[in-house]
């Protein structure tokens, strides 16, 4: 065998890697520390019973990515521009009014878990924490272009992985998981379609709809117009990287509620409700490496989804304004003023909200109930303009992409009725 033909499966491993961005950078950002509380809350209260909803909301979840993506590189504008551009105002600011309360409270529930999980680790003030964290983060997405922060940060969040590791070292009935996971023993109560609208909107979350499309709109910004042989090569790689970045992100979360079933709702503990909670509880079960790794995990992650939580907030207020916005904007220069102020107040927001009487541990889990609620009109507001020929033109979504998004949007709909309707 020659060197060449030896080199060649490196070769396309590396083109494969390499041609993974926005969708796993997207799926990554997923398992933020509010979905890490709203995942193991529901394996720990309800054990086995939840694992199924990470099985059904995989291909609906990344239906409804791999469609705001192609809106984005397809018209090479955000949700928002394209939204003011074919629906009526009210729509327009219905929509990003909502994305920026939502996204606001999910960065304060996110950033309040990151300094709790530091306090867990070095003890200290989790208020003090807290603004670090903050400021941290603001300074990076002003200063640093995102593409180099998420570089490091995304390994990080590699330390997640030690919940699959928690489920193979526990003793568990692999064939009781499996029949779970086509026969739960889910009563319909209110408790439980809370916890289903909680599970949905953490996993299908209304900012990543809006990230994915601006970064796939960043990548297209300067690059001359696409031929329709271009456009069908960029699509596919659109399909595959939101594949995998879907794919890692219900993974970790399929592991997460299987490892809180198998070690905290087997143990009798069944009130879990922020990561850090999570972690701490996982210390004399699972050991003190675990533990130090889910904690750095949740830090790696917080990292990572607040700049997205406010970044995709800014474009969307951006777009809807008219203002020029990009992550690779430069302040020295004068350039996004208005942009960088929105990120800076959702995140300067979220650092006042972990200062509020406020709860976090509940503000965790209802962020994610809130982003449950207000996905259901944005999705329909996104399948509308996929389908629409003014805004897509020939690169409209096919009929399975179209009926798999629909789903979706009923499902996410249905849920969150019944849980107004159990009241």
């Amino acid at each position: 065998m020659t060197d060449s033909s030896a080199a060649t499966p490196i070769a396309r491993l590396k083109r494969g890697l390499r041609q993974l961005g926005p969708g796993l950078i997207t799926g990554a950002a997923d398992d933020d520390p509010s979905g890490i509380a709203t995942y193991s809350q529901a394996g720990a209260q309800f054990g086995l019973s939840m694992l199924w909803a990470m099985v059904f909301t995989l291909p609906l979840m990344a239906a409804i990515q791999i469609v705001s993506a192609r809106i984005g590189y397809v018209t090479r504008q955000g949700l928002a521009a394209n939204i003011r551009t074919a629906f009526p105002r009210w729509v327009l600011l219905s929509v990003v009014g909502l994305l920026l309360v939502a996204n606001t409270f999910n960065v304060a529930a996110d950033i309040a878990a990151m300094a709790e999980a530091l306090r867990l680790l070095v003890g200290g003030s989790a208020h003090v924490y807290a603004v670090t964290f903050g400021l941290l983060c603001l300074v990076l997405q002003v200063f640093l272009p995102y593409q180099t922060y998420v570089r490091w940060l995304k390994w990080l969040t590699l330390a997640l992985l030690s919940y699959v590791a928690v489920a193979f070292t526990v003793k568990l009935d692999w064939w009781q998981v499996a029949v779970s996971l086509v026969r739960p023993q889910l009563a319909l109560s209110h408790d439980a379609i809370l916890m289903v609208v909680a599970v949905f909107g953490t996993t299908i979350s209304p900012y990543l709809f809006f990230w994915q499309a601006a970064l796939e709109m960043e990548d297209t910004r300067d690059s001359p117009p696409h031929s329709v042989r271009d456009v069908h090569r960029h699509l596919r790689r659109i399909k595959a990287d939101t594949l995998v970045g879907m794919g890692f992100s219900n993974l970790i979360a399929f592991f997460i509620i299987l490892s809180t079933a198998a070690t905290l709702h087997a143990a009798g503990v069944t009130d879990i409700q922020t990561s850090a909670q999570a972690a701490q509880a996982l210390r004399p079960i699972a050991g003190e490496f675990t533990y130090l790794l889910f904690s750095l995990g949740i830090i790696g992650t917080g990292l990572l989804a607040v700049p997205v939580l406010a970044g995709s907030a800014a474009y969307a207020v951006a777009e809807a304004a008219g203002w020029p916005g990009s992550m690779s904007a430069r302040l020295d220069r004068g350039e996004g003023r208005g942009f960088y102020g929105v990120i800076a107040a959702a995140t300067v927001g979220g650092v006042m909200l972990c200062f509020t009487p406020v709860d976090p541990v509940r503000e965790l889990f209802w962020s994610a109930v809130l982003n449950g609620v207000i996905a259901v009109p944005i999705m329909a507001v996104m399948m509308l303009l996929a389908s629409r020929q003014a805004t897509m033109g020939e690169h409209v979504i096919g009929h399975r992409l179209r009926a798999l998004g629909w789903i979706a949007t009923a499902a996410m709909a249905a849920t969150v009725l019944g849980m107004l309707a159990t009241f």
